[in-house]
């Protein structure tokens, strides 16, 4: 079936469609109801149903004769440590820890916080409470006390997961000390924390309140899957909000097992016992997606990288990954690509390693700008599909779907819809827009399995946060257009957006010039307040390492580009030259602490921030260029 016939038949006829999808997994009771909605309004998909995520994810495939198959591939350079587990001895370790849960009085719907690098040990939790029908919630590891304590007081969890220590590129981070700090913060403390110990940095263990990880382990009894409805809660993942409080965004059972066993198959074209490669953080919702879900229910072999795309040793380590580990399909941020093309601008790194058996390099978390995309498409010489979605999804929502039909890829381009979601481009009035007009990117109710139903204890924010302001629609918060072949352009998030004079301008159209600048690595555009003009755009960027310009060429020959390209209406006349730009963990630009130093305003530095030093080296830049820059002294965020 062609992609435009199948994405037709998820549109008109969304029941009969997921209806079809959901005989693709193993229920141990068949959904009653495919889809209705519940007292409070909210849409629940397969209703009735029983299932269990960690059955679909190990116990199937051991019953089914895969039990000899590698699951999980463990590689960590920053440790200098491989290792291999099957699907029998990976189930064997998540039921002895769920068994060890059970002792510590983990019941079906009890909370569990999850707060590990990114270890084995860490995919053996998340199944572990999955196991016993416990919702986790895992922390990003390296998230500050505060961050830590404000998610264990949402969650209130009945245990605390966690490792000694994580290990970094340069230096090691005291997990247990952090965890110690938010205990003594939080107002809804665990009851117990169970401490996996890391050789390299062991942890002194509080009595009364710690357990050491393996030995729980080895004295618990397996236990097996406990039957949950396919409407229960799976986990919570937190994400930002504009108020200081995360939002807990759940995910339920089925509707999330359904989503991810189609997205194998249909977007990402990979077939069981074949190794896939999410290089991200288990962290995010990639991670839990695409690191241990997805793979493990479709019966692949996953990669769990402890590592960085640069710096572990070097920017040719994503590709002896694939090449070592026979990589077959590759997920990955903008935001690695562009560090890769930094430090390897020609390639001769990513020649040493054997990538032909590649089939695809997925790329998402952030818009891709075109030169990137060109160049990781030239360097592979295999397809490079940019697709888009969110926290809240779960799983893409616009994608080129080569399980399908791989169609042309336009590059700027994060695809079409993805089979189940209706998506528009709105006016602020809430009507859709026609081709080519920017607008809010919205998707029709309901949403499609595997979506956020609502958020964690707080179903009035949910309709606030997502569909209120159109009704009838999930509000993405980001901006785009659709042209007129059916593909859709993300330009950035709607508060990137800054008024110039009266005009509307993307940011992210001027970063998309920038990039294409033969010198530039990466670029930001932020807008600064002007008194003429309301505001007025800067552009930053990091250079190539055989950039050859000065600080002056480089922007003289920038802001003729965007005036060639956008138009003198952009009003860029500043470019600020940066040896790195401030970023997530996650690999996410810091725009608005960008604009806050560019306007000489105090900010607080968030615990998500990649390396806090670059706010310095950014303020440095900045007065440089004469721009206030003045770093003021900054806390933790709230």
């Amino acid at each position: 079936m062609s992609y435009q016939e199948e994405f037709t038949r998820s549109i008109e006829q969304p029941e009969a469609f997921w209806a079809a999808q959901a005989r693709r997994i193993a229920w141990y009771r068949e959904p009653r109801r495919i889809l209705d909605r519940d007292e409070q309004g909210l849409y629940r998909w397969f209703g009735g149903g029983q299932l269990n995520t960690a059955y679909l994810a190990l116990d199937y495939h051991v019953q089914q004769g895969r039990g000899s198959q590698p699951a999980l591939i463990y590689d960590s350079p920053v440790t200098g440590t491989q290792a291999t587990f099957t699907y029998s001895e990976l189930l064997n370790q998540v039921a002895r820890l769920a068994g060890g849960l059970r002792q510590l009085g983990v019941e079906r719907g009890d909370r569990v916080v999850i707060y590990m690098p990114m270890i084995p040990e860490t995919v053996v939790a998340m199944l572990a409470c999955a196991r016993i029908g416990a919702v986790h919630s895992v922390v990003f590891g390296g998230f500050a006390p505060h961050e830590l304590a404000v998610r264990i007081d949402d969650a209130q969890p009945k245990v605390l997961l966690t490792a000694s220590a994580g290990k970094e590129v340069d230096h090691v981070i005291d997990y247990l000390r952090i965890v110690d700090a938010a205990l003594a913060e939080a107002r809804h403390p665990p009851s117990a924390c169970v401490v996996f110990q890391r050789s390299f940095h062991r942890a002194a263990l509080r009595v009364g309140r710690d357990w050491d990880w393996d030995e729980l382990a080895a004295g618990a009894s397996p236990v097996d899957c406990v039957a949950v409805e396919a409407t229960d809660p799976l986990y919570i993942l937190y994400t930002s909000g504009t108020t200081g409080r995360p939002k807990g965004v759940v995910r339920d059972n089925g509707g999330h097992a359904v989503a991810l066993e189609y997205s194998m198959s249909a977007i990402y074209d990979v077939r069981p016992g074949e190794v896939y490669w999410a290089a991200s953080d288990v962290g995010w919702v990639v991670g839990h997606s695409y690191i241990v879900y997805a793979p493990l229910i479709h019966g692949c072999t996953t990669v769990l990288y402890e590592g960085k795309p640069v710096r572990t040793p070097d920017a040719g380590a994503f590709w002896r990954v694939v090449d070592q580990h026979d990589v077959r399909v590759m997920f990955t941020a903008p935001t690695a690509i562009r560090a890769i093309k930094r430090e390897d601008p020609h390639g001769q790194l990513a020649r040493r390693h054997d990538t032909s058996r590649l089939r695809y390099l997925f790329l998402a978390g952030e818009r891709c700008d075109v030169p990137t995309l060109d160049w990781a498409r030239r360097l592979l010489d295999k397809p490079v599909i940019d697709h888009w979605w969110q926290t809240e999804s779960g799983w893409p929502m616009l994608a080129n779907m080569p399980g399908l039909e791989l169609l042309p890829i336009k590059p700027g381009s994060a695809g079409k819809p993805v089979s189940g979601y209706d998506i528009q481009v709105l006016d602020w009035t809430g009507r859709p827009l026609p081709p080519n007009q920017e607008g809010i990117v919205a998707v029709r109710l309901p949403l499609p399995p595997g979506c956020l139903p609502t958020l964690w204890n707080n179903t009035e924010r949910f309709f606030k946060a997502y569909l209120t302001d159109h009704p009838g629609y999930y509000v993405s918060g980001d901006g785009g257009y659709r042209d007129e072949d059916g593909y859709f352009f993300i330009t950035g998030r709607v508060d990137d957006v800054i008024n110039v004079a009266g005009h509307r301008l993307s940011t992210g159209t001027m970063e998309e010039v920038i990039a294409a600048h033969p010198a530039v690595a990466e670029c930001a555009v932020i807008g600064v307040a002007d008194e003429l003009k309301g505001q007025v755009p800067v552009g930053f960027v990091t250079l190539k390492v055989d950039s050859q310009l000065t600080d002056e060429q480089l922007q003289r020959e920038v802001v003729a580009l965007v005036r060639e390209r956008v138009g003198a209406v952009a009003s860029l006349k500043r470019v600020v030259v940066t040896p790195r730009l401030p970023k997530t963990r996650s690999g996410k630009i810091l725009r608005r602490i960008m604009r806050s130093l560019a306007e000489g305003e105090a900010y607080q530095t968030p615990s998500t921030i990649d390396e806090p030093a670059v706010l310095e080296e950014l303020a440095d830049s900045m007065r440089r260029q004469q721009l206030p820059g003045a770093l003021p002294q900054t806390g933790e965020a709230t």
